[in-house]
């Protein structure tokens, strides 16, 4: 029980610090001054400056990133909501203007969610300020209105009435509204410096590039012949050769990109400064400079080129002795931070690697650029007098149209219409599907939008795919929590412990009716809130007493066997909060209507974990507990949350939220602070996240469809600093979620019929999943979820391979069924439990698995060597930085443990290698996130793997993978063999 509780100490910890987060890793501003060559000063400016975080987490404590997850932000294919979702479709669009007399058009349509057949309103409202998107519940005995739908956006007054625009040619002039949301084709520069060249008119001087810069153009993409090109030409002339003869194309993840690279762009030995070459390069977004010599000659400063339109800088140097890439990115000040963050070191040995990460970050940056000040401003302009105009044309048709058309406006969205009119309509609807079909072609042949970008990049596994945990759950979930890798829920049928692979166990009755609870393994602790009303009340039990019950098969603790386990004081509760960090005492506010008890654990966890009769403790858990103080509300809150103070003395607060405000409390002097108010009619609450930035708290307040992040500055003089940061920053749900979940760099929300995962540290979108009848159960520690598959009536639904690590259908577009669930021959609908582990959300950390309750002991086997191994459970893959990290780590233990030298003469290294294994995109490849783990799995194959590597026989071999796929640890090392050294 004791290694239990130290096993399980890493991952909980883990779960604690998921909210911390640092905006670091994305570089520090520095001012950055060029001079020539007698030293006078010439530019400077100042930069956003990423080179990776420079040995400052070098070690491997669980939490730290060692690796950085590559994704376009804001894809094409989640943002361009009118071509996805309206165009081509039966849709309608409104006009009108708001209390300040601007127009405003709004655009619904009832579509289904990504083929899912989940019916849902999609809305877009175009302002002269942007774009807003909602997504909205289809309900068949609840009418939507026009002034529903804006209300949501929290457009409540009106000048005008919105009226409905009946017109097909609308659709071409809200396309070109979605277009000014930036270009889906994208041009970079691409400029070549030598050695020790410290101006711009030396780099644009250069003729010709080496051949490593040949290399380098040739691994961003193909050498085109300008003349005659009909794709995307970037501002090149393609007709008559003025702008040179050839240039780099290429396309990535469905975006067209063409290159301005310096050495192919017109030379002029007349012309010193090169004006036709700064004339492309200099009016690009991003450029990429390709600096030769080593890394102590002169490095390259933004501050060297002349131009006021290039906000971002991407410095590639080659290292030609070990065959890498490195890369530095310099962004201007005003550019929002924008991923993926560099690694740590930021070299690239692999060349496909290196490609898709400075892709992605290119494009990640350029759209960053475009919410600048500089480029936001023109935008808003534009779109003012887009909208304006469009107005103006439509408004003399509008009073044309019969009156009793417009009041459609704020009758149901999809309304039936009249059987005296329905020809007439059914003629225009044809009318308008057959334009906005034509549209949709020719803006997808122009080359004006993305490729479905849902059927690229298949065999990439991402962080939150899922794992299938329970297959086919019966019960209703109200709540649970996880422990080790275990599930203790609380359903309609009881409290049940749930394990992969394992029949549940039954551990209180149904009786006892746990509506939110906490595992806290460090403590030996189980918290929980049971029955509602009057009759509620806290309980506290000790883990290792209700484990000693599993385990002993004793009888099933029913509600009237826990009368001792009662919290005093807290009858009559309906809310409890904890704090996350437990590195300091064990806090427990809860709420009883208008008041809130302060609750703290007598005694220091290290000095309890220390004792040697931690599991033994005469004292009853509730004996451990005493009460601190009562804090008065105006009103019961809705939302609760602890944030920590710096010293952890008297500046702890309690975020809580009722009415429309969020506010601090302090938890010494029970004074409140108002946090936020909110401006809107209607507020649902969802969550308040503390979170600490480089060890200061900060709040994630999230309410209907907005997330906001509020800086908390330390007290001074008895008071909180709660006032307007440049560190605050908001964005928008596309859908308003029922839970957020934080797991640091991503934000998670979930809604009923999908997860919607977004950056935290700028809010920028990443994916969307579409999940029917989604259930968030569980995502203290691991994320749990209940939600729907499809699964044959024939089939057990117990079997193994239901149970198999793999996602959900509904969450790898590959696999979206076309059908409806509900409508499949001979399927019926199954509640699964799925489970997203945390490690792979924030940093695919190495750790240590963790011990189950449930788990039977395992008895070692021992290989051939003699060494002792346990069993290996797969996990997400790990980064090529960390797998020659675990290979040289794994390497010294294996010299250090073996005890006869083993030797591997020069003529065996030369034997045929092991044939890698091709990665199943459904199943993706044998994978693990513990060091110890593939350890100690490499002593267990050892001596067979000694054997093949000297083996030429390739019957052998194969028979070798075919035998055991799941069992050969070395299939994780064996996708980059060329660059590790073997096992000795």
């Amino acid at each position: 029980l004791m290694k239990g509780f130290c096993s399980s100490s890493v991952s909980e910890d883990l779960g604690c610090r998921r909210g911390d987060f640092s905006r670091k890793h994305y570089g520090s501003v520095e001012l950055l001054i060029s001079s020539d060559a007698d030293g006078a000063i010439q530019r400077a400016g100042r930069f956003r400056v990423e080179n990776g975080s420079s040995g400052e987490n070098a070690d491997c404590t669980p939490g730290t990133w060692h690796r950085t997850d590559v994704h376009l932000e804001n894809p094409e294919y989640h943002t361009r909501w009118y071509f996805k979702y309206f165009l081509g479709r039966v849709h309608q669009n409104y006009i009108g203007t708001d209390a300040e007399k601007n127009p405003f058009f709004l655009s619904v349509v009832l579509s289904d969610q990504n083929n899912q057949r989940i019916p849902q309103y999609h809305s877009i409202l175009w302002r002269k300020t942007g774009t807003q998107k909602i997504c909205l519940p289809y309900s068949p005995t609840k009418t939507l209105s026009v002034k529903s739908i804006l209300s949501a956006m929290s457009l409540d007054k009106f000048e005008k009435s919105p009226r409905e625009i009946f017109h097909p040619e609308i659709q071409k002039d809200l396309l070109v509204l979605e277009e000014q949301e930036g270009s889906v084709n994208f041009k970079f520069g691409v400029l070549y410096a030598k050695d020790g060249q410290l101006t711009d008119d030396e780099m644009f001087s250069n003729e010709t590039g080496s051949e490593s810069f040949q290399r380098f153009l040739h691994l961003l993409g193909d050498t085109i012949t300008l003349k005659g090109w009909t794709g995307y030409r970037g501002g090149l002339d393609t007709k008559n050769d003025t702008t040179g003869i050839s240039s780099i194309y290429t396309i990535f993840q469905g975006h067209e990109i063409m290159f301005h690279v310096s050495t192919m762009l017109p030379y002029s030995r007349e012309n010193k400064q090169q004006v036709e070459r700064k004339r492309h390069i200099g009016n690009d977004i991003v450029t990429i400079v390709f600096q030769e010599g080593e890394e102590s000659s002169p490095a390259f400063k933004p501050s060297m080129i002349r131009s006021h339109f290039t906000h971002i800088f991407a410095l590639v140097r080659y290292n030609k002795q070990n065959d890498s890439y490195r890369l530095k990115i310099f962004s201007e000040e005003s550019v929002p931070l924008f991923g993926p963050p560099l690694p740590s070191p930021p070299v690239f040995t692999n060349h496909q690697e290196f490609r898709d990460f400075v892709l992605v970050k290119l494009i990640n940056g350029e759209k960053a650029t475009l919410e600048t000040p500089t480029f936001s401003q023109k935008r808003q302009r534009t779109l003012d007098m887009l909208i304006r105009s469009l107005y103006q044309d439509m408004m003399p048709d509008l009073h044309k149209v019969n009156n009793m058309l417009n009041r459609r406006s704020f009758s149901d969205v999809l309304p039936e219409s009249p059987k005296s009119t329905r020809k007439k309509e059914e003629a225009r609807q044809a009318e308008f599907v057959r334009l906005g079909q034509a549209l949709k072609l020719k803006t997808t042949v122009k080359g004006d939008m993305t490729t479905n970008l849902a059927t690229t990049s298949f065999c990439k596994k991402e962080p939150w795919e899922s794992q299938s945990f329970c297959s086919n759950f019966p019960h209703e979930v109200v709540c649970a929590d996880s422990w080790g890798q275990s599930l203790l829920v609380s359903t309609d049928a009881g409290i049940l412990l749930i394990d992969d692979g394992q029949p549940s166990v039954q551990v209180f009755d149904k009786t006892l009716q746990i509506k939110q609870m906490h595992v806290l393994e460090v403590l030996d602790l189980l918290i929980a809130r049971t029955d509602k009303g009057k009759d509620s009340r806290l309980l506290v039990f000790r883990l290792s007493a209700v484990q000693k019950d599993i385990q002993t098969k004793q009888i099933i603790r029913s509600k009237y066997d826990c009368r001792e386990n009662k919290l005093e004081r807290t009858k009559g509760c309906h809310l409890y909060a904890i704090n996350t960090h437990h590195g300091s005492q064990l806090r427990i506010v809860v709420a009883i209507r208008n008041k809130l008890l302060l609750v703290t654990k007598k005694y220091n966890p290290q000095q309890s974990l220390t004792s040697s009769s931690v599991l033994s403790s005469p004292l009853s858990p509730v004996e451990e507990f005493q009460y601190i103080r009562e804090i008065c509300l105006s009103d019961p809150p809705v939302v609760m949350t602890l944030v920590d103070g710096p010293t952890g003395d008297s500046d702890n607060m309690i975020c809580v939220a009722y009415r429309h405000q969020f506010d601090l409390v302090n938890e010494s002097t029970g004074e409140a602070y108002r946090l936020h108010h909110i401006e809107a009619n209607k507020v649902n609450f969802v969550a308040a996240i503390d979170v600490y930035e480089d060890g200061e708290a900060g709040v994630l307040l999230c309410y209907n469809y907005v997330c906001q992040y509020r800086k908390v500055y330390p007290f001074t003089g008895g008071s909180p600093l709660i006032q307007p940061s440049a560190y605050d920053f908001h964005f928008s749900w596309n859908q308003v979620p029922y839970a957020v979940v934080c797991a640091f760099p991503y934000i998670l929300a979930f809604t009923t019929d999908s997860i919607e995962i977004r950056l935290v540290v700028n809010g920028n979108l990443v994916h969307t999943a579409v999940v029917p009848e989604l259930q968030l159960v569980a995502s203290r520690s691991d994320i749990y979820f209940k939600a729907t598959a499809a699964v044959s009536a024939s089939s057990d639904s117990s079997s193994k391979e239901m149970n198999s690590k793999t996602s959900p259908q509904t969450l790898t577009p590959y696999e979206k069924s076309e059908c409806p669930l509900s409508s499949l021959e001979d399927e019926v609908p199954c509640r699964n439990l799925y489970k997203i582990p945390l490690s792979n959300l924030v940093g695919r950390s190495i750790e240590r698995p963790l011990k189950s309750p449930l788990a039977p002991k395992v008895a070692p086997t021992t290989t051939s060597s003699g060494i002792a191994s346990l069993p290996v459970t797969p996990s997400l893959s790990l980064s090529r930085m960390e797998i020659k990290e675990i290979a040289s780590r794994t390497r010294k233990e294996l010299l250090g443990l073996l005890d006869e030298p083993i030797c591997k003469t020069e003529s065996a290294q030369k034997q045929k290698k092991v044939p890698r294994r091709q990665s199943d995109p459904k199943q993706g490849a044998v994978r693990s996130t513990s060091s110890d783990r593939i350890i100690s799995s490499s002593f267990e194959s050892y001596s067979e793997r000694r054997h093949l590597s000297t083996s030429s026989d390739p019957d052998t071999l194969a028979n070798r993978e075919e035998s055991s796929p799941s069992s050969y640890p070395f299939q994780l090392i064996s996708l980059y063999d060329e660059d590790i050294i073997d096992l000795k």
